[in-house]
Formats: structure tokens, sequence, C-alpha cells
């Protein structure tokens, strides 16, 4: 089937819970801004980690009060309580009603594919493993199972919001957000739903981070500087910073968007997923590089884009040693000679590494820019990596107002030698 046969698929709602904003509004002014969400961690202090530096939403116990009831509350852990956020936030932006809880309405049209990539670490550690260990199991409380497994964001959300269809949560380390996205559309595209909330979310917690800590993989000289220690495509990268929140997003065909008169973000006009198979260079930490440009070239091909006419990137970018290797796959995937790229930012460089949260944050992110017409800057880079320097002048520094910005490819590469592209377009009726 071609791209022009395809249903097509519309961004009606979007919400996040970010490091450096809650709430659409104050993400959007923070990534234009280029202010990042990093803070000094007393946790990972107290714990003697190496890097003591994370990304971690503020406000959030506060915004939950406020917006759900003690007895839910009582059941939601950190994960529960970032996707729980966002997710309403773009059930709301999309002009649909938040059911009652006493309704026995079932919403069969729509449902949820919301990942993470660690889930209920948090409470496992903090309860599930002290509570067993002390032989204190009565004291877990009823809700403990529902807060620690992986599907529980996804089985709270079609509970707030009554939902009917598919609802599952994915789980391809870094790629899982982005991953969820292209499922969603999938599903959307075969006729099986007519609204999908997809995306990611990742709680914050020392015990989450400290395996990444161990590995040596996070940046452990920018303690006394948090908001430049996340320096994707520089060559003063030291490894990636950790973060959290959740990024969701709400797709729905374009039939059922215009049927009830729904405002449209941006489209999704196409996506790739895929593995490297852990060969050529894949690992189980590292990509395969023809494996990443065959994601990239998928997806384009899934939209009817020619690499040509992709007017922006939003990389995977962690400022570990694979964005040389990732700037080189997509100046390779797109046929481009240094100096021909497009402008490329990483949302990286103001959040941290999300995780399972990443690719939500960052389609958020990048479904704003195509939107509004703005690339937003890739920030602590101004030492740009020598392998990269022959496209550093597609790096924008400071706020790229763009106004002729149709296409932006987002994509995110994970643990697992795994890939997930999306293609967004400025939505043309």
């Amino acid at each position: 089937m071609s791209a022009a046969e395809k249903k097509r698929i519309v961004i009606t709602g979007i919400g996040v819970v970010a490091p450096n904003g809650v709430g659409v509004g104050a993400y959007e002014e923070a990534l234009r801004a280029g202010r990042s969400g990093i803070k000094s961690q007393e946790s990972m202090i107290e714990q003697n980690f190496g890097c003591t530096v994370a990304g971690t939403p503020e406000g959030v116990d506060d915004l939950c009060e406020k917006t759900f009831s003690e007895e839910e509350l009582l059941a939601m852990n950190m994960n529960h309580r970032y996707a729980s956020l966002a997710a309403l936030e773009a059930w709301k932006d999309a002009g649909l009603e938040r059911p009652a809880h006493d309704s026995e309405e079932v919403d069969w049209d729509t449902g949820a594919i919301l990942g993470t990539g660690i889930g209920g670490m948090d409470t496992i550690a903090g309860k599930v493993v002290p509570l067993t260990d002390a032989k204190r199991i009565r004291r877990m409380g009823s809700t403990c199972v529902e807060q620690v497994m992986a599907s529980g964001i996804s089985a709270r959300l079609s509970g707030q919001l009554a939902l009917g269809n598919q609802v599952t949560t994915n789980s391809s380390a870094c790629s899982t957000g982005t991953e969820a996205l292209a499922m969603g559309m999938e599903r959307i595209r075969a006729g099986l739903a007519d609204r999908m909330l997809c995306g990611g979310a990742e709680a914050a917690s020392h015990y989450i981070w400290s395996g990444f800590d161990s590995m040596r993989v996070l940046n452990r000289g920018s303690n006394d500087e948090p908001e430049k220690a996340s320096r994707p495509l520089s060559a003063s990268a030291g490894g990636f910073i950790p973060g959290s929140g959740a990024g969701v997003v709400l797709i729905e065909s374009l039939e059922s968007a215009l049927a009830r008169g729904a405002t449209i973000r941006a489209e999704l006009a196409g996506g790739g997923v895929n593995c490297g198979g852990h060969r050529m260079g894949g690992s189980m930490t590292a990509p395969n590089p023809t494996s990443v440009q065959r994601c990239i070239s998928a997806a384009l091909t899934d939209a009817g884009v020619d690499p040509r006419d992709v007017d922006a990137i939003n990389g995977h970018l962690t400022a570990t040693g694979a964005d040389p290797k990732e700037v080189g796959s997509w100046a390779r995937a797109r046929g481009r000679e240094p100096g021909e790229l497009p402008p490329i930012t990483s949302t990286k460089s103001m959040i941290g590494h999300g995780l399972g949260a990443a690719g939500g944050l960052e389609a958020v992110a990048s479904i704003l820019m195509v939107e509004k017409g703005f690339v937003h800057p890739s920030v602590n880079c101004e030492d740009v990596h020598p392998e990269i320097e022959p496209h550093a002048a597609s790096i924008p520094h400071e706020l790229l107002e763009k106004p002729d910005l149709d296409v932006l490819v987002k994509a995110g590469f994970g643990f697992g030698d795994v890939n997930a592209c999306l293609v967004f377009k400025r939505y043309k009726a």
C-alpha cells in the first residue's frame, strides 16, 4: 500500500511532565529558551553515586492532589502519577471529557499503548524488597502489585478514562516511547481503533539510575554545574544524565478528528521499527549503524517522504560515544554530505535521558516544533565533537524560528539494539 492510500493519522492532543516544565505551555517555553531541568539530587549524593545530578519534574505531588482523589493517589506511585498527569492533559487537549468515576459507559474506540523502561522500581526497592526481607508481607498493602507491574501505567489510565480498545504497555528500553506511537499508528491504520493514547513514562528514582552509574555511562564530571551536565553532540560529553517524567500523545484517524471537530496539531505520517540483531557493530548496548539507517529509511518510505524534504531532525543523541555514529547514520540515511543536514537537535540536552519516557517527551517536543514552526536549541555543545564538526552548521545553539518547517523526523534507539523512528508533518487539509 502506498503512503497516499494509508489512513491518515493526526495528533489532536499532547501532555507532558518534564524536568524543565510540567504541562505543555511550560514545556514549550522552556524548550524555546533552552532552559535545563537538570538538578542536583540529594538521594544520589547520599548513596555515593559518581553522577549526582538528574532531570526530575517539580510540583507533581501537589498537582496530583488537585487532580486525583485520595483513594486514587494511595494506589499511584511516581510512574503512575507522571503517566496519568500527562495522559489526562493530552486527553483534555484533544477536546475530550474525563468520564465520571461512576459512569458505566466504555469508550470502545479508544485505547492506549503507554510504555516504560524499568517501571515501578521505586515501589519494588522501597516497599516490596524490604518488607519481604523483614517478613512483613502483610504491610505491603493491596495495591502493591498494580504499582510494580509494568502494565500498571496503562491499566491505571484505562480506568481513569474508561478506555475499551487495546490497552497495553510496551517496553523496548530507550526506544519505548517512540515505538509506542508507531504501534498505535498501525492499530488505527488497520481500522481497529479510532484513537490511541501513546507515549512513555519513567519514575525518578536513584534505584533506577544506580545500574547506569555502575556502568560508568553517566556523566560524573559536571556535578557542580547541573545545567551544563547533559552535553549531547559535545566534545566534552562525559555520558548521559538520567531523566524522568512522561510524554503522551493522542493520535487519531483524520476521519475521527474531523467528525468531532477536533483541533489538529500535526500529522503522524509514518514510522519504522527494527532491530540490529547485535551484529555489524550492534550489541546489547550499542546500535547496529546499518539497522539505524534502515529504520530511518523505512520510516521515510512509510510516510512517503523524500529524504531531501526533511526540514529538521530530533535525534536520540544521548551525550555518549554513540552521538557521532548517530549523526553519521542520519547523513547516510538521507544521502546528505557534510553541511547539507537540516537542523538537528537534542531535547535530552535540557531534560536528560528519560529512558522509557524519552520517546514520549521528545515526541511532544517534536510536535510542538512542527506545529509552531521552530527548532529548539541543543544546549551545552559549544564545543562540537570533532567527528560531528563537519555537520556543525546544522546544530542550532539558540532558538531557530523556522516557519517553513513541514517535516520533522524523530528517532529513538535503545539497549538491545532496538530502533524506532517517526515522521511528523505539518497538517494540511
